[in-house]
């Protein structure tokens, strides 16, 4: 709820080998405070509630995502 009242989302993209895949969304692509808001938050809530989950990783659908992710 955070993230979606700042103007962005967090899209669950999978789970593979203990690491969840995830995709930003909206102002959360550029925002340079998502890496913290992915670990802090968003990692420790799932390892605290799911005991398989060993990380969290950003994935990316297509060049234009990873256009964004990499801008100023």
């Amino acid at each position: 709820p955070t993230v979606q009242e700042d103007g962005g989302d967090v899209i669950y993209k999978g789970f593979e080998d203990g690491i969840i895949q995830r995709k930003h969304q909206d102002s959360c692509t550029s925002c340079p405070s998502s890496i913290v808001t992915l670990k802090n938050g968003i990692q420790n809530m799932l390892q605290f509630y799911i005991l398989e989950v060993e990380g969290i990783e950003q994935v990316m659908d297509d060049e234009s995502d990873e256009k964004e992710a990499n801008s100023p």
